[in-house]
């Protein structure tokens, strides 16, 4: 899949789900949940345990699910994450380096940004979408007057899902984060 594919898939789909959990067996089952559940779509943090396996295995074993890497903030991290299959990268930051990257193989990326001046950064140096990181619906309608094509990333948790999803609308790009007993902060 191509990253023009890529990019139409997940202006399409409007939610990119993170998973950032404790084990590599809760990612798979996080990421297989959400495929079944017609989500074709996840980004693995590179917090997860293994998850260049993880990675590697989705990418194999459900070919039509667009498996992403998220927290890279290196080039190393993200040629790694490409070689394991990765077919998008975001970062919780804007980092030149791994957007340069990405552009030179042709991978779709998301850096974070959360000032005016570095989403302006970002999509100079050519990212495809830039993460409004961290960003509630507050902080999206204090940004938007300039900014309608960036994305937001908050999280929602079990505790919190009902609040998080009664206070705002999904944006293409909104991470959702689940974990067990950990803070689910996004990236």
């Amino acid at each position: 899949m191509d990253k023009e594919l890529v990019r139409a898939r997940i202006q399409e789909i409007g939610i990119i789900p993170g998973v950032r959990v404790a084990s590599a067996e809760h990612a798979r089952y996080a990421a297989e949940t959400l495929h079944r559940a017609g989500i074709p779509i996840v980004e693995i943090t590179m917090t997860v345990p293994e998850a260049l396996d993880v990675i590697s295995g989705l990418a194999q074993s459900l070919p039509e699910m667009i498996v992403g890497a998220g927290t890279v903030l290196d080039v190393e991290t993200a040629q790694r994450c490409v070689n394991a299959g990765a077919r998008f990268l975001t970062s919780t930051g804007f980092v030149p380096e791994v957007v340069e990257f990405a552009r030179k193989k042709g991978v779709l990326v998301i850096p974070g940004a959360l000032t005016p001046s570095e989403v302006i950064q970002a999509w100079k140096a050519g990212s495809d979408f830039v993460k409004i990181f961290p960003c509630g619906p507050p902080r999206r309608r204090q940004l938007h007057p300039g900014f309608e094509g960036a994305v937001s990333a908050n999280s929602i948790d079990r505790h919190r899902r009902r609040e998080s999803a009664d206070r705002s609308s999904l944006h293409p790009g909104r991470s959702i984060r689940a974990g067990r007993g950990q803070r689910t902060n996004p990236q």
